[in-house]
């Protein structure tokens, strides 16, 4: 059975930083691509950032500079540092593991999501 389990999410003033954190388990976790999106309410789900197997990172033009994407395939663990944070960061906030396998079959999986609300 596949689990992501994202923790670290809260309250923090703006300017502040807060770290988010996914625990992959039943997954072969070297190979997937692993990504941060988040949602606001009343908006669409939105990639914030993504790491590749190989270590390459992408992220969203609204967060360069601010967050850093990591993983430790040792640990199944991803982790998003999101610093600088501003009001329109507040979203919730879910992990994802990607893969195509040697059939081009797609295995994507989601986390249940963590909150991080930033606010004064």
């Amino acid at each position: 059975q596949v689990q992501l389990v994202e923790s670290g999410g809260g309250l923090v003033q703006p300017g502040g930083s807060l770290r988010v954190s996914c625990v992959a388990s039943g997954i072969f976790f070297r190979v997937y691509e692993m990504g941060w999106y988040r949602q606001a309410p009343g908006e669409q789900r939105e990639s914030v950032a993504t790491i590749m197997s190989g270590g390459s990172r992408n992220y969203a033009d609204s967060v360069k500079g601010r967050f850093t994407i990591s993983r430790d395939n040792a640990k199944n663990t991803v982790w998003l540092q999101m610093d600088s944070l501003k009001p329109e960061d507040t979203a919730v906030y879910y992990c994802n593991a990607r893969n195509i396998d040697v059939y081009g079959q797609l295995r994507d999986y989601w986390g249940q999501g963590t909150q991080v609300s930033v606010s004064s």
